[in-house]
């Protein structure tokens, strides 16, 4: 990360594609084109985990598998896994939003299609080795996932007690009778590497390093907490005792209950943190990079009792920050992390991040306040060893902040930084150029900032559940003069 380059946030959802979502096939390519024409070196993307609770790749019933969704049906053709004949009919999905139930009916049954071809080949090499590699997660999430469908979709701590404490003869019962969802699965997850695989090799090939992301926390309602529950704070009846959050912040006056169980830190350092090891070794097999979201809560926990409705009146829990970080970096490179340092930062956080050597993020849409003169995320407070962002994921983009979040007050200061006026239709590539100018080793600008879209273009509203995770981009965006100015500036600023 030392060395000066910048890049473009846009997760794989957004891509354009001719099935509903972006996904692993053409329009991944010639984003990948678009990113080497315009001299950008990463290309970020949100989690890659199946997603379920409102579609939010931060909520998933894996912190191992991917998402399904993504498998390119292109991609599929030419790989030999379906024919054309095998194609359903294309619904008219929406070309600029992702319409998530149409786009799961379509693929839900393609994929059975694929399937049953597959089945018909026999036995094959690679996709044995493929399950004997991943089988630490992959048994177990496909059994949950049959499960999941056997049951109805109920949570796991409501199935059968034998099966909701894993007994072997249970298990067995369970694998015998589910084989066909079973084997379905991991076929699914078989053609999601063979396809990511290939995108990854393109990208470097080109000169771009993927920048992935890493949520801390997992689902309650998932195959990890089933499989590993010890690892996690739970009561008698399997429910988390205390779940996870953050205090009041920037983003939400009552802070954020997310309810995600919370990390056994004992148990976990007891058996030297094998499972976060495994997952980030997952991580970083799939990406080049790693963004930890929320990296504070490797160092201390927000913990709330699990009755309260909002995330107020939680404690910290302290975590062995130093001790799981030293055994870590013995397994992956300090090089492949970035830590996700915004809101309430305490110094014991900063302590680890310093000694440690991970860069943290400034994010320019917080910087324009009436402390713009000391405000760590203004450009002239920037140190080298960061990531600059416009904003992230869970921001509006800059348009729409511009438009509806600054006052007449911090429009007037963010003039006067810039020593020329700002409106609507330029502040977008201001920002973009602020951010391209600090000092930061490494500048990402969302996609919808670069192409200077509004509040209609934003990715997430932190805390909601409706309509996130839906924004895509479309081909005519990627035209010809869009990369030439933004090669221009990488070019001038010195992150070619």
């Amino acid at each position: 990360m030392s060395s000066r380059k910048s890049g473009i946030l846009l997760h794989m959802t957004s891509l354009p594609s001719l099935y509903g979502i972006g996904d692993l096939g053409p329009g991944a390519y010639r984003f990948a084109d678009f990113l080497q024409a315009a001299r950008q070196r990463i290309w970020q993307i949100l989690p890659l985990n199946p997603t379920t609770h409102g579609n939010s790749p931060y909520y998933s019933p894996s912190a191992f598998a991917c998402n399904s969704l993504l498998i390119s049906p292109q991609q599929m053709i030419r790989e030999g896994f379906i024919e054309d004949a095998d194609l359903p009919p294309v619904p008219k999905f929406p070309p600029d939003r992702v319409h998530y139930p149409s786009v799961i009916e379509f693929k839900t049954q393609l994929f059975d299609r694929a399937y049953a071809r597959f089945k018909t080949r026999g036995p094959q090499e690679d996709y044995e080795k493929f399950c004997g590699e991943n089988s630490h997660w992959l048994q177990d999430y496909a059994l949950f996932t049959a499960l999941k469908r056997r049951f109805a979709g109920e949570s796991w701590n409501t199935w059968p007690t034998e099966i909701r404490h894993r007994q072997p003869q249970a298990l067995d019962a369970c694998i015998r009778e589910s084989h066909e969802t079973i084997e379905r699965e991991k076929f699914l997850q078989f053609v999601f590497y063979r396809q990511w695989t290939a995108l990854k090799t393109y990208c470097r090939e080109k000169g771009i390093s993927i920048l992935g992301d890493i949520p801390i926390y997992v689902t309650h309602d998932s195959a990890d907490v089933w499989a590993y529950p010890e690892l996690f704070k739970l009561d008698a009846e399997m429910n988390p005792a205390v779940v996870a959050g953050v205090p009041p912040d920037y983003f939400s006056e009552t802070g954020q209950l997310w309810g995600n169980p919370v990390y056994n830190w004992d148990r976990l350092k007891q058996q030297k943190y094998d499972w976060w090891i495994r997952r980030m070794e997952r991580n970083l097999r799939c990406f080049d990079l790693v963004r930890i979201d929320h990296f504070r809560g490797l160092v201390a926990a927000w913990e709330i009792p699990a009755h309260e409705k909002t995330a107020e009146n939680g404690r910290w829990q302290d975590v062995p920050a130093k001790d799981f970080f030293a055994a870590l970096l013995e397994r992956v490179p300090v090089s492949s992390i970035i830590a996700e340092d915004l809101g309430y930062i305490t110094p014991d956080v900063r302590e680890v991040m310093h000694e440690f050597g991970f860069p943290g993020m400034k994010l320019l849409v917080f910087a324009f306040g009436e402390d713009v003169a000391s405000n760590p995320y203004a450009p002239h407070n920037h140190v080298k060893n960061c990531v600059v962002y416009t904003g992230t994921h869970d921001c509006n983009t800059v348009k729409g902040w511009f438009e509806n979040e600054l006052s007449p007050e911090d429009k007037s200061r963010l003039s006067h930084y810039l020593g020329r006026s700002v409106s609507s239709k330029t502040i977008s590539r201001e920002m973009v150029r602020l951010a391209m100018m600090s000092v930061a080793d490494t500048a990402v600008v969302p996609m919808q900032d670069i192409l200077g879209l509004g509040v209609k273009a934003r990715m997430n509203r932190p805390a909601t559940l409706r309509d996130n995770w839906q924004w895509r981009l479309s081909d005519e965006h990627l035209t010809a003069d869009l990369h030439a100015r933004l090669r221009d500036m990488t070019e001038l600023f010195g992150r070619d």
